[in-house]
Order: C-alpha cells, then sequence, then structure tokens
C-alpha cells in the first residue's frame, strides 16, 4: 500500500469572531473620521496598515517618516482635522517625529501613531529590540503625548490625541501603541462597545465682552491702523468674517507668507508691498491668528522706530500674549467667536483712520509693484536663465490656475516665488513656516494632493528638494496631480561657493549644476521636463497642469543665481564675504 504525504501548510487558526488590537485601533480611527493616513510599516505595524486599509482608510505609504509626517500636517493644515501618521518604533519613530515637533510649532493638527517595543526591558535598559523610551522623547517636542499599554484603551487614546490636537491651538500629538497592546485579542462584540464617538471636540472659546470693547475702542480711535494676518487665521477659516471687517472699517491689512490668498493680494487694502512702512508707521497693529515672532523681528527691529504703536491681539492661546513686546488689548479666545464679537460691536463705534493713510500705502504699492514688474521684465531674457527669470514664465500661470496649491521652499526660491507669485484664494501656498525648515516639499505635495484632490504644484530649490526628492515617487505610485518644478543653479543659495582649503573639493554650498532631476522622474514614470528656456518652461508648466499627472520640470538655472540666504543673511553669523584666508 502507498501513502503521501500532505505537503500542505496547515490551516491558519481562524478567529472570526475576535479582534486585535490592529483592528481596534482602525476602528476608532474611522470613528474620528480618518479617511487617509501617511506612514511606512515594518514591526510593529505592518498589519495595522493593512487593516486599516481593510477598514476604508486609504494609506499613502512613503520612502521616509518625515516626509510621510509633513504629508500629515499639511493634511492638518488644510483639512482642519488631524492628519494621521504611522510608523514604526525607534529610528522611524524620531523620523517621524520631527515632523510631528514641526507640526506642533505651526499649529497644525496631527496624530503621530507609532508602535513600541515590550515595556519592562525598556524600563529595565536590558537592551531589547529598538529599545527606545519614546514617550519620554516625544514629550518636550509635542502638544501631548500618550502611551497605551493594553488593547482596551486604545479607543481612549485615539479620542485623547485627537482632543488634544484639534482643540484649544492646534498641535501635533504622539500617541505609543506598545507591541502587546497592538497584538492583544478581543472577542469583537467587547471590541465595539469601546469604540465611541467624542462630543464637542473642538469647542468654541469666545472672548471676555470687556476683551472686545478694548480692542475696538482702540482700533476706533488709530489713525494708521493695520491688520495682520497670519496663518491661523487662515486655519481657522474665518475669511467671510475678515472680509466683512475689512470693508467696513476700511483698514488696510497684510497677509504672512501662509495667509497669502486670505485675502486676495491684488485687494485695493491689501498693503503686501509695504511691511517696512506698517512695522515704522502704524499706530495700531491688529495681530489675527499671528505671532509676534522672528518673522516679524519679535515686535522689536524696524518697529523701534515707531515706539507709540500699540497691538490688538487675536490668539487662542492666552499664553502667547506678550510673548515679547506689551500686548495693549488682548483678545483670547477663537478667531470666529472673537471677529464675529467685533463685527456685532463695530456700529457702536465710529472710525478715526486719517484717510491719507490708506492712500500713502496705496501709492507705495504701486511704486513698488511697477518696480518689481520692470525688474521681471529685465530678466525675461536672460540666459541662463536666473530665479526671476523663470518666475516671470510661472507668476502668470499660477495666477490664472487660482484653485492650484503652491508648494514652495528654498532660500532664494522661497523668497523671490512668495514676492512674485499673488495669491487669490486661502489656503493654497504651503511653505516652510515658522521654523523656515527645508524638507518638506514632497510630502506636503503629497498631504495637499490627498487631502483636498486639487493640484498642487511645488516650486523646489535644488537644495530644498535633495531632502525630499525621492518620495515624489509616492505621488508617482499614487498618481496624483503634482507638478515639481525644480531650480538648479547649482547650490545652495548659488553654485559659485569658494572651497576655502583649496584642496580641490567642492564648497560646502556647491551641489551639481549640471544634475539631471527630470531623470528621477522618468524612474518613476512620470512626465519629465528639462528646460533651459522661458518658451521651454512655459510650454512644460503648462502642459503639466493640464494633464494632472505627476510631472517633474528641472529649470536649469544659471550658477550664479542667487544670493546667500536669500533675504535673512543677516541671520549668518559668519558671511562668506566676511571670511578671510
Amino acid at each position: 500500500m502507498t501513502t503521501t504525504q500532505n505537503t500542505a501548510a496547515p490551516a491558519a487558526p481562524s478567529y472570526p469572531n475576535q479582534v486585535t488590537g490592529m483592528w481596534v485601533l482602525a476602528r476608532s480611527l474611522v470613528m474620528m473620521g480618518v479617511k487617509e493616513m501617511y506612514g511606512l510599516v515594518g514591526i510593529p505595524v505592518t498589519e495595522a496598515a493593512y487593516i486599516c486599509q481593510e477598514q476604508g482608510i486609504r494609506f499613502f505609504g512613503f520612502r521616509h517618516e518625515q516626509q510621510a509626517g509633513m504629508a500629515a500636517a499639511t493634511h492638518g493644515f488644510l483639512t482642519g482635522t488631524p492628519g494621521v501618521l504611522l510608523t514604526v518604533s525607534s529610528l522611524g519613530f524620531l523620523n517621524g517625529l520631527t515632523a510631528t515637533a514641526n507640526a506642533t510649532v505651526n499649529c497644525y493638527p496631527m496624530v503621530q501613531i507609532s508602535g513600541s517595543s515590550v515595556r519592562e526591558p525598556i524600563d529595565l535598559q536590558q537592551g531589547t529590540y529598538e529599545g527606545l523610551d519614546q514617550l519620554a522623547v516625544a514629550k518636550p517636542l509635542v502638544k501631548a503625548a500618550y502611551r497605551v499599554n493594553k488593547v482596551e484603551d486604545i479607543p481612549t487614546g485615539v479620542v485623547r490625541a485627537f482632543r488634544a490636537a484639534m482643540s484649544g491651538r492646534p498641535g501635533g500629538v504622539y500617541l505609543d501603541i506598545t507591541t502587546p497592546a497592538l497584538g492583544q485579542i478581543l472577542d469583537m462584540d467587547v471590541a465595539e462597545k469601546l469604540i465611541y464617538k467624542p462630543v464637542d471636540i473642538a469647542p468654541a472659546m469666545p472672548p471676555a465682552k470687556e476683551a472686545v470693547a478694548r480692542a475696538m475702542q482702540l482700533i476706533a480711535g488709530a489713525r494708521r491702523p493695520a491688520f495682520l494676518i497670519g496663518k491661523g487665521a487662515a486655519y481657522a477659516r474665518v475669511e467671510a468674517e475678515m472680509r466683512q471687517l475689512v470693508d467696513k472699517t476700511g483698514i488696510p491689512f497684510y497677509c504672512m507668507s501662509m495667509a497669502k490668498g486670505f485675502l486676495p493680494d491684488t485687494d485695493p487694502l491689501s498693503a503686501l508691498s509695504c511691511r517696512s512702512t506698517i512695522m515704522e508707521q502704524a499706530d495700531v497693529v491688529v495681530l489675527v491668528g499671528a505671532r509676534l515672532n522672528w518673522l516679524l523681528s519679535r515686535g522689536k527691529g524696524k518697529w523701534a522706530k515707531n515706539p507709540d504703536v500699540k497691538f490688538v491681539q487675536l490668539d487662542i492661546d492666552p499664553q502667547e500674549i506678550d510673548s515679547n513686546v506689551p500686548i495693549a488689548a488682548p483678545v483670547v479666545g477663537d478667531l470666529k467667536s472673537s471677529l464675529d464679537a467685533m463685527l456685532a460691536a463695530l456700529p457702536s463705534y465710529k472710525m478715526s483712520m486719517d484717510p491719507a493713510w490708506v492712500k500713502s500705502l496705496q501709492d507705495e504699492t504701486r511704486t513698488k509693484n511697477a518696480k518689481f514688474a520692470q525688474r521681471l521684465k529685465d530678466a525675461a531674457n536672460a540666459m541662463p536663465m536666473t530665479h526671476w527669470t523663470a518666475l516671470g514664465v510661472i507668476k502668470p500661470i499660477i495666477e490664472s490656475n487660482p484653485d492650484v496649491i503652491l508648494v514652495n521652499e528654498g532660500a532664494n526660491t522661497l523668497d523671490d516665488t512668495r514676492d512674485t507669485i499673488d495669491m487669490s484664494l486661502p489656503r493654497h501656498r504651503i511653505d516652510c513656516a515658522t521654523w523656515a525648515i527645508m524638507g518638506m516639499g514632497m510630502g506636503s505635495c503629497v498631504g495637499a494632493a490627498a487631502s483636498t484632490g486639487k493640484s498642487v504644484v511645488a516650486i523646489e530649490g535644488d537644495s530644498a528638494f535633495g531632502f525630499s526628492g525621492m518620495d515624489f515617487s509616492t505621488a508617482c505610485r499614487f498618481g496624483l496631480p503634482v507638478t515639481v518644478v525644480i531650480f538648479n543653479n547649482g547650490g545652495i543659495y548659488n553654485g559659485i561657493g569658494v572651497n576655502m582649503s583649496k584642496n580641490g573639493d567642492p564648497a560646502p554650498t556647491t551641489l551639481d549644476i549640471n544634475a539631471r532631476y527630470d531623470k528621477i522622474g522618468e524612474a518613476f514614470g512620470a512626465d519629465s521636463y528639462y528646460v533651459k528656456t522661458p518658451q521651454e518652461l512655459d510650454a512644460a508648466l503648462k502642459a503639466a497642469i493640464a494633464s494632472k499627472r505627476p510631472t517633474i520640470i528641472d529649470v536649469q538655472l544659471g550658477a550664479d543665481s542667487g544670493k546667500e540666504s536669500g533675504h535673512i543673511g543677516y541671520l549668518n553669523p559668519a558671511p562668506l564675504q566676511n571670511i578671510t584666508v
């Protein structure tokens, strides 16, 4: 009698009425309304990503956790709901934490969820797999941090993380879930009873009536007032309320970089070209979702020429008041409630603004805009192209496609693009924001396209693109309508750095003027262009936006285009021109 051996693998055990902590996590996120997740999988979260997909969450897998985190942060800013980042333990967690810390500083709602190793050998420092005390590392860098040690607490951990990320001043939150909690098994009926949707997760915080009255009295009595609008106003979606306040008072406004387009840059009351004049001459400045940090010289610098200036500050965080200079009229509350209260009170006040103030700002704007237009005209035929040549081509294309989201980073590329391209819609400009960090580009592109469904154009310096370029492949894998325009001038600031040691090495600021970044697009199936003339750039960018396909455009600039540190060279303590050899 002949027998045959059954070599088939034994069937996996089936638990039709049981689920793991990873399923509980996925269902808790679905209950919070999460539709997209960004991350990079590995031990111990790979299966969690699969389960999230199975539960209807679109998982965007990246090449680097930092870029996945930048995508989550951008998602948070554009949607007002936390972007979710999923990372592995240890170094994967640390890579993602860079973005979560940046989200906290910039007030973007974001939740980083990381798997972590078993607690006991970590606490005893016994050398376990990826044995980092992640909660302790994260706490000083984020708005809030929580750890979940058992499956029953996962829903509570998710709700607490989302509430912390969204309520009050938004920010980045870290949620640590240990491997035992992720793998622990529950009966499905027990698990389903644990999952819940929180009530009023980001409640309104109206300001005190006396605070509104104090602010309105100061504004009404001003002769040279100005609204200074920050990205907090864009995040809060209060453009309609601000439009009413501007129209009813006639007060000019200045929008900070990521608030460009909150009200149109070309509005008759936009003082976008008059920043220095406002700092030196305004007698009352109303900060709306803006902070007096380094971007505004901390209320000092040029403000010192105007010692009588008084500040009204609308902010949800009372600790922000008086952070650098005395605030004469703090209005602490959420921006919508604060602006609604000010609009309601406005009929009781008579404005004292000097009509000559607005006229002087409009005259200055016309003069400066004419000079700027001449700069672009003078550079129009430069060969090789300069930043201004390229931007002269790009400006009318972007402005004629106002619903395209603009992502922008670099040194000269950031500064010159911000100065050149007018924005007309809120939340359509993403840049490196408060910390002025490089390396947010590709993550922000994916986060913007994924969370809004809109087309995205990134204008990147060649140095800035180098931080995140590999994640252009993520936009390609998901077929996102992302166009990346790279200004290659061969270096950090420019490509003509000098090797101070004279040993033949490139200078610290020198990259590669002959690099062909368009080949990266070819590698991942994107549309790719290498352009050397304004005409070629014009045709490529128009085609890219129309195609709604992943596209990369390598723009060849001259190596001498650009200057050290863009507009903020004073921050460099040892500029090259001051070094003697």
